[in-house]
């Protein structure tokens, strides 16, 4: 909602706090087949992204959702070439994916095609050309339907959604998280947005909890970013090889790639599984790792 000059978030699922941006011009506002759409420009975050009252996307910190959530399970696997991206209509993942050479086929199931128009429209100097990628096969339909009907593999899929209320609910469902575990090759990884442990740590763990049938190797990461509900966001990541240390990158990048980050690198990579005291208490219980990769991963 903009009121006296000022967008404030919707609460959804966060009640209590609501994070707020000063507007300067509104340059979109207009609903979508499944969802309200609203892009502005702020003073200080550059253009803004809200879908159903949320910030999904600014200018300024977008880098550091797309990096990590895109680089995390990518430099994770040792040579990813089939990569699926749910959802993700801003591009950002998308054009985070692109930047891995050896990835020879990009699948991208995203609902809402109005998100893609805007994004095009209104951040194209972040997203550049990415949704012109030879690579890239984007599909316009919903991504619980698209899956359960796929006949093939993927090496990595992430799941970039909204929060589980409205068209993104299903994406958190555990007949989701079968179907993504049927599409996965023997040595793939899942990674999906996983809310925010100062808020969502019993979703978190009944999300954890529900893979823990379906994959020998669960973990839990995180990033931080200003203009997410309590400037956190965690991603689940499952992989279907109990031998995969989820923590460690398998690979490395050029020193051109490293160069075009502006938040990931091995460190922090290795630093996001490294939770405080409350949130390990509870992702404890639910993690799937082999006791040498929880080794490798106490002593970063």
């Amino acid at each position: 909602m903009v009121k006296d000059g000022w967008f404030s978030e919707s609460e959804v699922m966060w009640p209590g706090q609501k994070f707020c941006l000063k507007v300067e011009e509104i340059l979109h506002q207009g609903k979508s087949k499944f969802q309200d759409v609203l892009v502005f420009k702020s003073s200080t975050y550059g253009n803004v992204l809200v879908l159903d009252g949320v910030i999904q996307l600014t200018e300024r910190d977008e880098h550091a959702y797309q990096e990590m959530i895109t680089h995390i399970p990518m430099f994770a696997h040792s040579n990813p070439t089939k990569v699926l991206i749910v959802g993700g209509g801003d591009g950002g993942v998308l054009r985070e994916v692109a930047k891995h050479k050896g990835v020879e086929k990009i699948v991208m199931c995203e609902i809402d095609e109005e998100v893609i128009k805007m994004s095009k429209k209104y951040f194209s100097n972040i997203m550049g050309n990415a949704f012109e990628d030879p690579r890239l096969n984007l599909i316009i339909d919903d991504a619980a339907v698209f899956l359960a009907n796929y006949d093939g593999n993927f090496d990595v899929i992430i799941v970039d959604s909204s929060d589980p209320v409205g068209p993104a609910d299903v994406l958190y469902s555990p007949a989701f998280y079968q179907s993504m575990q049927r599409c996965l090759s023997p040595t793939g990884i899942i990674c999906t947005q996983g809310e925010c442990i100062w808020l969502h740590l019993d979703l978190i763990k009944k999300v954890m909890s529900s893979c823990s049938s379906l994959f020998p190797a669960i973990d839990y990461a995180f990033t931080t970013i200003p203009t997410y509900p309590s400037g956190q966001i965690g991603f689940i990541l499952c992989s279907s090889d109990e031998d995969q240390n989820l923590c460690t990158p398998a690979r490395s990048p050029s020193q051109v790639m490293q160069s075009g980050f502006r938040y990931y690198n091995h460190d922090v990579h290795r630093a996001a599984f490294i939770l405080p005291q409350f949130a390990e208490n509870i992702i404890s219980i639910v993690r799937k790792q082999k006791a040498q990769s929880s080794s490798k991963r106490l002593k970063v």
